[in-house]
């Protein structure tokens, strides 16, 4: 039996499982007001629930499966299995105490893709920091937290990194904004080792590394940076991830999404192709 790396098969578990709740209650024709109303909670518990990004209670997915129809007991124990799984924690929970709720579900749905594809204009995306452009960055957010909180973040975003490095790891499709490249995070060297960095990276198989240059003015992405998720299991739909200041939206119906795709894909066509990449990324190291 095959088994999945730590951390991932509970947040696929918790999509998968919310996801199969949607299309139960959708198929029964019930609103999510009144399936909350069945189990005592809210119309958005139920709304987080259905998009995996909240725990599950074996007592609450009873009693919406009875409500649903759902009387077969192999499928009623296929479901409710699904229930112990999605609750098992991921490696990311050590640093609960770090992170906002919000951001806890983007780690939890990194984990789980396939493919990522993202565009990013204020920094280098994370997956791709160095340590020491992550320090920097980190320390610009939290200027008045301690050292050793500062290092366990930074721990952190280098452990996410280590999926895309083995053999089962995601795609990542990364878009970077030429202003990204050229904002001075931490000084020469550092700047410089990132800059060297994206060029190594760049080279390897699951890593699509394009730039947004200066020269072409305005382009599809304007509104900002943005990334969209892609999952193994063909019945999970995308989900775009916006960050805001404090905050974050998670998108996954197709009218939301969709705009989202035609914006990458259009990112994509006007953005250097690999080798365009490596040229800007090896002028901007000759004149660091």
């Amino acid at each position: 039996m095959s088994m999945d790396p730590p951390g991932t098969g509970s947040t696929v578990r918790r999509i998968m499982l919310g996801a199969s709740l949607r299309r139960l209650r959708e198929e029964k024709g019930l609103a999510r007001e009144a399936a909350g109303f069945h189990i005592r909670a809210s119309e958005s518990k139920i709304s987080r629930m259905e998009l995996g990004r909240v725990g599950f209670k074996t007592r609450d997915v009873e009693d919406l499966l009875t409500l649903y129809g759902v009387l077969d007991d192999a499928e009623r124990r296929g479901l409710l299995e699904m229930v112990r799984e999605a609750n098992t924690p991921g490696w990311w929970h050590k640093y609960g105490d770090l992170l906002p709720n919000w951001f806890t579900t983007y780690v939890g749905l990194e984990e789980a893709t396939n493919m990522i594809r993202t565009y990013e204009v204020q920094f280098i995306p994370g997956l791709l920091q160095t340590s020491a452009y992550a320090h920097t960055v980190i320390r610009l957010g939290y200027p008045d937290v301690p050292e050793a909180e500062i290092e366990r973040r930074v721990h952190m975003r280098m452990q996410r990194q280590d999926r895309l490095t083995k053999k089962d790891g995601p795609r990542l499709w990364a878009v970077i904004d030429e202003a990204a490249l050229r904002r001075p995070i931490g000084g020469k060297e550092i700047m410089r080792e990132q800059l060297q960095h994206l060029l190594e990276v760049s080279s390897l198989p699951n890593i699509t590394l394009q730039v947004m240059p200066f020269r072409f003015g305005m382009h599809a992405a304007e509104g900002g940076a943005f990334s969209i998720l892609r999952f193994p299991e063909s019945d999970l739909s995308d989900v775009v991830y916006v960050e805001q200041l404090w905050g974050a939206l998670y998108l996954d119906k197709r009218e939301d999404i969709d705009p989202y795709l035609t914006a990458m894909e259009q990112l994509c066509v006007e953005s250097t192709t690999p080798g365009g990449t490596a040229e800007i990324l090896g002028d901007l190291l000759r004149e660091t």
